[in-house]
This record gives C-alpha cells, structure tokens and sequence, in this order.
C-alpha cells in the first residue's frame, strides 16, 4: 500500500529529521556539533494521520565549519511511499540552534531554532506552513528522536540513528 504524505507532511518530515539527526553528543562547551563529521544512519516509524504508521530509513552526511559552531549536512531518507533529500546549514552559539534547511525533492525551505545541551535537544521546526516541535535524547554512539507536528497529515516520527 502506497501512502502518501502531501506536500506539507514530506516538508514536516525532513524539517524534523534534519534537526534531529544535527543533534551531538558532546559534552564540550564549544559546540555540540563537534563530534559529527562523518555518516550516521538508521530507521524508524513515520506516524501518520489517522494512526497509520510506515517505516523509513535514512542516512546523513555532516560537515564541520567555522571550527565546529556551523555545520552543513545532506539527509537522504527513503520509505515505500517516497524520497526525500535536504539540505541545511546551522549555526550553534551560547546554547542555541539557528539555521536554514531546504528540501530539494520537494522544492520547500524553512527556518529551525531552539537549544541545545549535551544530552538533550529542543527544537521548534517552521515552514511549508508547518509548525513542529523535536525532542531530542542523547548517546554515546546514537541518538533517539521524537517530533511532532501540525499542518499536515504528517503527525510525528520516532527515530534511532547511530554512527556508520
């Protein structure tokens, strides 16, 4: 079965997954994106309007700049209904996230903001005339996300990502 998620709720998703999987580990005062670089992946449910659910799987890209406070990243998720490719640049100062996503598949861009901590992360998502809400829990080698969402029929994810 084939679902669909609308323009609005495949915007929702990538907003949300891209400020999720940003999120770091580290415990250094400097930026919590220090120890990103690299490829990180995994999998985990799309909650979707009137309780239906689906699996999607993703991997990411990060690349450290201006000594670790920015970082730019490419996010490619697949589920049986649809691809998504994004694109963002975030900026971390004194405990807060700002930045720019965009998606490419999907032709939408948007704004993410909120703070950041070694081990948790919230975030408030905008654009494609959606508004969201991310927690995000910290680990070791992993990270565990939930997001929810208005606007759409896109209504949430639950995700774990790990290095590799």
């Amino acid at each position: 079965m084939k679902v669909s998620y609308g323009r609005s709720g495949a915007f929702a998703l990538i907003a949300a997954m891209f400020a999720a999987i940003f999120s770091s580990h580290s415990a250094r005062a400097d930026s919590p994106f220090s120890n990103l670089a690299g490829t990180w992946s995994g999998q985990g449910k799309v909650r979707l309007e009137g309780g239906k659910s689906e699996t999607i799987k993703c991997r990411a890209y990060y690349t450290l700049k201006s000594g670790g406070s920015d970082l730019g990243m490419a996010i490619r998720c697949a589920s049986p209904a649809s691809k998504i490719e994004m694109r963002a640049s975030l900026s971390y100062s004194g405990g807060n996230v700002s930045g720019n996503w965009e998606e490419r598949t999907y032709n939408a861009a948007g704004a993410v903001s909120g703070s950041a901590s070694s081990s948790r992360m919230s975030l408030t998502i905008q654009g494609g005339g959606l508004n969201g809400r991310m927690s995000v829990r910290l680990g070791d080698r992993s990270q565990s996300v939930t997001i929810s969402t208005t606007g759409s029929t896109f209504r949430g994810l639950d995700l774990s990502l790990s290095r590799g």
